[in-house]
């Protein structure tokens, strides 16, 4: 079974900053694209930064410049740290772990229970 938990959210003002984590099961973690995706309410699900097995990151243009996502391999821990927060940044922020099997042809997609971002003053 994968599992994912995420932790970090809360209620900060504009421009602080937040860090969230998210713990993987190792299996997955080793050979899925991790992903932030954050959706308020009213809204559609967007992504938010992507970042692959070996390191490469995708962001949303809305928060490039401002959030960056990393992952820790040895402790199967991703990560997205927000800075300059701003309110429209508000959202139940989800990790997301995927990944195709190869040989069965078959996709996986796994999501974390999710954690609440506000940011107003």
């Amino acid at each position: 079974q994968v599992q994912l938990v995420e932790s970090g959210g809360g209620l900060v003002q504009p421009g602080e900053s937040l860090r969230l984590s998210c713990v993987v099961s190792e299996s997955a973690f080793s050979i899925g694209v991790m992903g932030w995706y954050r959706q308020a309410p009213g809204k559609v699900r967007e992504l938010v930064a992507s970042i692959s097995t070996g390191g490469s990151a995708d962001y949303a243009n809305s928060v490039k410049g401002r959030f960056a996502i990393s992952r820790d391999n040895f402790k199967n821990t991703v990560y997205l740290q927000m800075n300059n927060l701003k309110p429209e940044d508000t959202a139940v922020y989800y990790c997301n772990v995927k990944w195709g099997d190869m040989v069965t042809m078959e996709h996986y997609d796994y999501w974390g229970q999710g954690t609440q971002v506000t940011v107003s003053s």
